[in-house]
């Protein structure tokens, strides 16, 4: 269970929007490659102590990463930097919290998102920990810029439908970000579930879809036996991919959620014409 979202060290006060930092966060940790996507993001000139795996090729601000510290989460190392915010989205075990929190670390962390207001509000969250909030607009606005170019080019019609399909062999269904990111894109999803599951090669190759919005295909040593890779998936997505995301765009929940969409709406609305 994470701990409750946003704990906030005493050196806040109060305003008339709400919580203002007395003063602008110089030191911030991030515990996991999503918590690193949103501090390169909003707080690029702090001190940065990121994760090891910032400059993946599956993290979408690996160049920004570069030339900042690295830091394991172990408690030695994350209490070492001192830092006064640390961000996180998974990583971090609930004794290295308490202790960052004892040492006056504010811990914020980024929610699951089920929806593009969702991803909104995490990075108004985190952007208000940092003591950043107009950096947190600016963001917000740029995600928006993007939708609104994915509205304006995105095809429509009775018989747009999409099925979003992973390397691995799973889909997202209703409830999911993935299902906000294909109707942002102008499809509805063919998933037919709620939440995550598999797709069995037996129901592509019975019932092929009408198109595919593919998922984490660049990653070419990752599920390279997965369903989404037989054979028969392959004939049958042939000619029928809207678009092939990257995985940098998948991870996590956050702005470039809207660059998702973007590339769906973008993508090739009749595939196999």
């Amino acid at each position: 269970m994470r701990p409750t979202f946003g704990l906030l060290a005493a050196a806040l006060v109060w305003g008339a929007a709400g919580p203002v930092l007395a003063r602008v966060p110089d030191r911030i940790l991030s515990l996991d490659q999503c918590a690193d996507q949103y501090v390169l993001a909003l707080a690029p000139e702090a001190t940065l102590f990121l994760s090891p795996r910032a400059d993946d090729p599956d993290s979408w601000m690996a160049r920004e990463a570069r030339g900042h510290r690295r830091v394991r989460p172990t408690l030695e190392a994350a209490t070492g930097v001192q830092p006064e915010v640390v961000v996180r989205y998974w990583g971090g075990e609930p004794r290295l919290l308490a202790a960052l929190v004892a040492r006056g670390a504010t811990v914020v962390t980024i929610a699951d998102a089920s929806d593009l207001a969702g991803v909104r509000g995490n990075i108004a969250a985190v952007a208000g920990a940092l003591g950043r909030p107009q950096a947190g607009d600016r963001l917000i606005a740029r995600m928006d810029g993007r939708l609104a170019e994915a509205a304006a080019v995105r095809a429509s019609g009775p018989d747009r439908t999409a099925l979003y399909l992973t390397a691995g062999g799973f889909t997202a269904g209703a409830g999911t970000l993935m299902d906000a990111v294909l109707t942002a894109g102008g499809y509805r999803n063919a998933a037919g579930i709620t939440g995550f599951g598999p797709v069995s090669v037996e129901r592509i190759a019975l019932e092929p879809p009408l198109r595919f919005v593919l998922g984490f295909f660049d990653q070419a040593r990752a599920d390279w036996r997965g369903a989404g890779r037989h054979p028969v998936v392959r004939a049958a997505s042939r000619g029928r991919v809207v678009a092939d995301l990257p995985a940098a765009s998948l991870t996590c929940p956050a702005w470039f959620a809207a660059d998702a969409a973007l590339a769906v709406a973008q993508g090739n609305p009749e595939p196999g014409r």
